[in-house]
């Protein structure tokens, strides 16, 4: 049977997506819903799975570590993404004006950004360094005795909430673009009723960039629910557990621990709370949030 042309390229195109398609089936969309079953099950990886239900989940909530792992993270999430993005939206609104070597300062300010995790948390763990670190040292001109940060209870957990506004470039470039575009006439008309700068910031310039805000909103909370690189390579999840997160214990129940069922119940819980949030702010949203279309989402 010969084919005309729409039907030849229907099929090189089917043939062209076949390596990513297959890739994808196989090293995606199969270990997600093995990780759905994986979790009704006692799986230790080396020998085969036994159904044990809803029993991964309910021992979650008879599970001391995994309530530790639940508060770091949220007191993690509650300080780091509200500071990250004031402090982002504070550098794009610097840079977004015109001065000298604006070009430079913005590169400056996202190169941070660029550095991998562990490359990251390695310079950081110089900074917090009790003894030789530049934190401690700058403390220490000005007569203040600084903590021991990381190897503190009481410290580790803000060292590490410092820490994520080192990347508050990434950010910036995002908030920069959404700057750029509020119409300059409605500054200009606001100038012309006498408006000040702070009320053209709060009734102009925050409402026209309003869904930026929430976009870095969701996205800042679901990458703090996975913070995991930092207590990795910095704490180990210490001291006594201070910066146990999530899913870094996620992780020590899989790949230390082979409980790889439980780990499993723990992604998947993972995933419910951060979709029933993202709901959640997306409705909420809707009254704050303005859209060039019209209003709410």
């Amino acid at each position: 049977m010969k084919l005309n042309e729409k039907q030849r390229e229907s099929r090189n195109f089917y043939l062209f997506i076949m390596p990513w398609l297959l890739g994808m089936l196989v090293f995606t969309c199969y270990p997600i819903i093995s990780s759905l079953y994986f979790s009704f099950t006692e799986y230790d990886i080396i020998h085969s799975p036994k159904w044990v239900g809803f029993q991964n989940y309910t021992r979650m909530l008879h599970d001391e570590l995994f309530w530790r792992g639940v508060k770091a993270t949220v007191i993690f999430t509650i300080c780091s993404v509200p500071l990250q993005i004031i402090l982002a939206l504070i550098l794009a609104l610097l840079v977004n004006q015109k001065i000298p070597f604006r070009g430079f300062f913005r590169t400056v300010l996202y190169f941070p950004s660029m550095i991998s995790g562990v490359a990251l948390s390695l310079v950081w763990l110089w900074v917090f360094n009790s003894k030789s670190g530049i934190f401690n040292y700058i403390l220490a001109l000005i007569g203040v005795v600084g903590p021991s940060w990381l190897q503190d209870e009481k410290w580790a957990l803000t060292a590490m909430i410092i820490m994520t506004l080192w990347g508050a470039g990434g950010g910036m470039v995002i908030f920069l673009a959404g700057l750029q575009g509020v119409p300059p006439l409605m500054h200009e008309a606001g100038r012309i009723d006498g408006v000040t700068r702070w009320q053209s910031l709060m009734k102009i310039t925050l409402p026209m960039i309003s869904p930026v805000i929430l976009f870095q909103l969701i996205m800042g909370i679901i990458e703090s629910f996975q913070v995991f690189t930092q207590a990795f390579v910095m704490t180990q999840g210490g001291p006594h557990y201070a910066t146990q997160f999530y899913v870094y214990y996620l992780w020590q129940n899989g790949f230390q621990f082979f409980k790889m069922g439980y780990a499993s119940a723990m992604a998947w819980l993972l995933l419910f709370i951060v979709m029933v949030l993202t709901y959640f702010i997306m409705t909420v949203s809707k009254k704050y949030v303005h859209y060039e279309g019209g209003d709410g989402i």
